[in-house]
């Protein structure tokens, strides 16, 4: 094989002849046979793509301002928010990841992003924020509403607080479903640090009662209050849950939907109903299950619900508060009752249910 470099060979004269005779057979076959024109060159599925300008997709070096990006506006793209000082910066779109770089007393809303937000060097900015991966590095005093599908990650990182995300706008939901993410699938208080510190916390939790907008206000320019934004967490797209907080009663209970039509919304039709009864929603899971893995969660009822596996992943709610199962029950059974659902028994064993299903499911989530 020849190299890069090396001299090319000087044809024979009869070689060469026969290569300029070949270069007019070429030149007469690039043209029309009736009317001598020449053959358009062929098109290729890459030539048609719309080119992409980084800078769309970028913030850099900015002061005192307020920017943001319209839902259709990312689609999907990467992005990057760097440099910047005292800013309301807001993408209210899906993306593929995004880096926030040496910023400083920011506020920051992120909508769905279907890879990693990886924030590096940055201090003193909240944030509100939904994603597959969560990253800090460097960072310190970052107060983050957050929706994370895998469990967040700090790493040299002081300062740090967490709660649970909660926002809506309309074009929300289905951003979410652009990006591979669900609504039920949220760590957001189950941080990892990297680089603890003997004696010492490096994260902790927002108030119970921290409000969204004293963190992250909504958008003052008139091109981004075009977008309809409700903070009320009863309208949040994500369902609002107590995570790794206290408990307020040693009796908890274990829901489980089955995959339908209607899923989500009765998912979420339970929530609003045993939470305005007084019960707490500790955490929800959205997760593919085998015949094996009901077995060892659903035990003696397993045969039941196996069918049910075959149409797609179970969704499944924690709630929490003296009575939780006794009022659980009697809810599914006065609003769904046509409806497969599985509701724990008894208090006695409602503990044993919620261990099983959530240690399945972090187990097959790989945490």
């Amino acid at each position: 094989m020849g190299c890069f470099f090396s001299r090319r060979r000087k044809p024979a004269q009869g070689g060469q002849q026969q290569q300029q005779a070949a270069a007019a057979a070429a030149a007469g076959t690039g043209q029309d046979a009736a009317g001598g024109e020449e053959k358009a060159p062929p098109q290729y599925s890459w030539d048609q793509r719309a080119k992409v300008d980084p800078k769309e997709y970028t913030f850099s070096g900015l002061k005192d301002e307020t920017v943001g990006r319209l839902p259709g506006k990312v689609a999907g793209q990467q992005f990057v928010i760097q440099d910047c000082e005292n800013c309301n910066i807001y993408i209210f779109d899906h993306s593929a990841t995004i880096t926030i770089d040496d910023c400083v007393n920011c506020q920051i809303f992120l909508g769905p992003i279907k890879g990693s937000v990886f924030f590096r060097d940055c201090k003193d900015c909240k944030c509100i924020v939904a994603c597959q991966q969560f990253r800090s590095r460097d960072c310190r005093k970052l107060e983050v509403f957050l929706c994370c599908a895998t469990q967040p990650i700090i790493e040299s990182s002081t300062g740090m607080k967490f709660g649970c995300f909660q926002y809506y706008y309309p074009e929300l939901a289905l951003q979410f479903k652009d990006a591979g993410l669900s609504i039920f699938n949220n760590t957001w208080s189950n941080i990892h640090d990297f680089t603890p510190v003997s004696g010492e916390n490096n994260w902790g939790l927002l108030p119970e009662n921290a409000v969204v907008q004293d963190y992250v206000p909504l958008p003052t320019s008139e091109e981004l209050k075009a977008v309809r934004i409700s903070t009320d967490a009863t309208r949040s797209i994500i369902p609002i849950t107590r995570g790794r907080r206290q408990k307020s009663s040693d009796e908890s209970c274990l829901a489980v939907f089955f995959a339908g039509d209607y899923t989500t919304a009765n998912a979420r039709k339970l929530i609003d109903e045993m939470t305005g009864k007084g019960f707490q929603l500790v955490q929800t899971k959205e997760v593919s299950m085998k015949a094996e893995d009901a077995h060892r969660v659903f035990q003696q009822c397993a045969s039941e619900f196996i069918p049910l596996l075959e149409k797609g992943p179970v969704v499944a709610l924690e709630f929490n508060g003296d009575g939780a199962v006794e009022g659980c029950r009697s809810t599914v059974n006065d609003v769904f009752s046509g409806t497969k659902v599985f509701v724990s028994e008894s208090k006695a064993s409602a503990s044993q249910d919620v261990d099983n299903f959530y240690n399945f499911a972090d187990m097959q989530m790989g945490m």
